[in-house]
């Protein structure tokens, strides 16, 4: 059978729907399929079925075909025009047709009318739009957990929005490092913490105050994390305040602890500084509980543990002097070492054989049992160690009023004048 195509007026993709040119990450595969699937649409709409309809696509000229094919039949036997045409009138446009022959023209889109193809238009639009938000979603779900480098672009109040490779990404204000204090314009970096469609648009959440922010720093900084000959076995933060990473090497001959610092601190003092000077603490990690804790305890010396692995409790004894050290600035010593380590860590000062003391849980019938708690917190567990500190010390650590801490000290010191 003879099969034969007459030519008819072109759509013009470039002409009619000139902005989807700048759609240049959307592969060209998925792109054809869009563009085929919107006018077939057109054609049913029209002709009622597409089964009969050709549709070729030329993304790159930006043009747009259809040919319907017809069967030649007898003269009114035309039951179907939509699949078929009678003799007569296949003679018109080519004199060799037969019976039987099938005829392929090209269809004119322009004769759809211009509202059919404005809302092809439109849909097709909504379409690549979707597309695009797709293709960024699934790009930005690649690299969580990655540090990505933008533009601070828009400061608010709760949020920062940054641009990274066009796209808007969200630093919230509690992913921010308290001491970050940022500019429209200035390089930002992050790392990727969560990627979700919204109402159909993707929304891409970053973080600097993460863990994984302060991990992928290393990895960026000491080459022997990056390349796994050590591996950071736990990292705990305070943003902006202090950190603890504990780290460990498969190659005897390499210390982790050193190469993560650097030779004069070279590789932590870049960490440091994009951290806001914070305060990072590398440590060995060893799978000995008692060491571990010891290690996180730092710059602290312990003298003795007990542990209750049961219940995931360390009684950790220091002397006098160390009791501080193991506390930390408001408190951020103990309670990261406790996270580190995820055994419920309390401080007692050991005492000393020739040293007259009471342990507070002896002023229970005096003193609140929640004040107490909160001075066990400090590393205060009797009388003299809550005495040796000031008002103001007391006030700062423990957030205690002046008039309950001063009530408190006034009932220790009586403990020693009666004696």
């Amino acid at each position: 059978m003879a099969k034969k195509k007459i030519s008819a007026n072109k759509i013009d993709l470039v002409e009619t729907f000139s902005e989807f040119s700048r759609f240049k990450n959307i592969d060209r595969a998925t792109l054809m399929g869009v563009l085929e699937d919107v006018f077939r649409t057109m054609i049913r709409k029209k002709y009622g079925s597409d089964e009969n309809f050709e549709v070729i696509v030329n993304v790159d000229k930006g043009d747009i075909q259809a040919f319907r094919e017809r069967e030649i039949v007898e003269d009114g036997e035309v039951e179907d025009e939509t699949k078929q045409i009678s003799l007569s009138e296949a003679l018109t446009i080519d004199e060799d047709y037969e019976i039987g022959d099938l005829m392929a023209e090209e269809i004119d889109f322009l004769t759809f009318g211009r509202k059919m193809v404005q809302t092809a238009k439109q849909t097709l639009t909504q379409k690549v739009r979707d597309l695009e938000k797709n293709v960024i979603f699934e790009q930005y779900q690649e690299i969580i957990g990655e540090i990505i480098v933008g533009e601070v672009y828009q400061i608010w109040r709760n949020e920062i929005m940054v641009i990274h490779e066009g796209n808007e990404l969200i630093l919230p204000k509690n992913e921010q490092i308290p001491k970050d204090r940022f500019r429209k314009g200035d390089t930002i970096r992050a790392v990727v913490q969560n990627v979700e469609m919204r109402n159909g648009n993707p929304f891409i959440l970053v973080s600097r105050a993460s863990p994984l922010f302060l991990e992928k720093l290393f990895e960026q900084e000491v080459p022997e994390i990056y390349d796994g000959l050590i591996t950071i076995k736990g990292i705990v933060r305070e943003p902006g305040e202090r950190a603890k990473v504990a780290v460990e090497s498969y190659d005897d001959r390499i210390d982790p602890v050193g190469a993560c610092v650097g030779m004069k601190g070279s590789r932590i003092h870049g960490i440091v500084r994009e951290l806001r000077n914070e305060n990072i603490d590398v440590i060995n990690y060893t799978s000995n509980d008692q060491l571990y804790i010891q290690r996180a305890l730092s710059p602290a010396k312990i003298t003795s543990i007990k542990l209750d692995e049961a219940r995931g409790n360390a009684a950790v004894y220091l002397k006098p002097d160390q009791v501080s050290l193991a506390i930390g600035k408001n408190g951020l010593n103990i309670k990261l070492a406790s996270k580190l380590t995820n055994f419920n860590i309390d401080v007692f000062r050991e005492m000393d054989p020739d040293e007259e003391d009471v342990d507070l849980d002896e002023f229970a019938d005096e003193i609140d049992g929640w004040i107490i708690n909160i001075l066990k917190g400090i590393g205060c567990d009797t009388a003299k160690s809550v005495l040796d500190l000031s008002v103001a010390d007391l006030e700062r650590r423990t957030d205690l009023d002046v008039e309950t801490i001063e009530e408190v000290l006034s009932i220790l010191r009586e403990e020693f004048e009666e004696e």
